[in-house]
């Protein structure tokens, strides 16, 4: 008789709709633990705009792969997906059960059913796509990846030109759609999988969101984003909150239509990460009240 394999519970859901209360409260009574699936909340030292959880609101709970990766290194999907099973492998030694949860649907992605192996990349065409970029921006560069791949082009970051130059590398290279790459068979592995996907109603969800940026400024996000303005070129740093101060640091907007286009970007963000989100497996819809 085979052993039972245990458990992955994911708890996936766009931001701000409530996911850091929901898999604590979860963890609680499983007496488990928390691994993020956040590729912006493995960074130190940005804690305000990548919305990491404080020591308060863990309660207790141990969490993982929160806030230790340098900004200023290189850190891939592929890192997070072999740090993370690694880490599964040590901690299930201990839990029958572990939950995941996140907003980054590539991590989450690539702990259930790993990632998929890609061509190599000529350095030619990369140099000639970062060209195109800096001499044109990003619109051109958009608008050919919704001709290659609309697909990818309608879940894709539009404000992400690293992610958006990095499908064309491979739609250049292959003559092939960058969403073709992702549908390899999923890996073995060893554990099972429960998805949960959280949800709230639109309009209260962009009230959260709304009122969230408000909480994070007066929690000192302006600070902290001058803290990190100088390496405004990074990956790490290239998320909403940021981009938006940094262009009225630039002074090309005012700080009040900086925080406008936060909350507008972050509402938008929300809706890609549901069109990513119903495309797992989900075991439950859990519709949350409002607050």
């Amino acid at each position: 008789m085979s052993k039972k394999k245990p458990k992955l519970i994911v708890i996936a859901g766009p931001t701000a709709v409530g996911k850091t209360s929901y898999a604590i409260s979860l963890a609680k009574k499983l007496n488990t633990v928390i691994l993020s699936a956040d590729s912006r909340q493995i960074y130190s030292g940005m804690p305000i705009a990548t919305a990491q959880p404080t020591m308060d609101e863990r309660q207790g709970v141990p969490h993982y792969l929160i806030g230790h990766v340098d900004p200023k290194s290189h850190y891939s999907a592929g890192q997070f997906e072999r740090e993370a099973i690694l880490l599964l492998e040590k901690l299930f030694l201990e839990h029958d059960t572990i939950i995941l949860t996140g907003g980054t649907g590539l991590y989450i992605d690539a702990v259930i059913k790993g990632l998929d192996e890609f061509p190599p990349i000529a350095p030619s065409i990369r140099q000639e796509l970062n060209e195109i970029y800096a001499q044109s921006g990003l619109p051109i560069l958009f608008k050919e990846l919704e001709a290659a791949d609309p697909a990818y082009a309608k879940i894709v970051d539009k404000q992400n030109h690293r992610r958006i130059i990095r499908a064309l590398e491979f739609i250049r290279s292959s003559g092939q759609s960058f969403s073709s790459f992702r549908k390899n068979k999923p890996k073995d592995r060893f554990f099972e999988t429960e998805t949960i996907l959280l949800e709230r109603d639109r309009d209260i969800l962009y009230n959260r969101i709304n009122r969230r940026v408000l909480l994070m400024l007066d929690a000192g996000l302006l600070a902290e984003a001058k803290k990190w303005y100088p390496l405004r070129d990074y990956n790490s740093t290239q998320t909403v909150g940021y981009k938006e101060l940094f262009e009225h640091f630039d002074g090309h907007i005012s700080l009040e239509r900086a925080i406008e286009l936060i909350q507008q970007n972050t509402r938008r963000y929300a809706k890609r990460q549901l069109t990513w989100f119903r495309r797992l497996n989900i075991d439950e819809i859990v519709l949350l009240d409002s607050d």
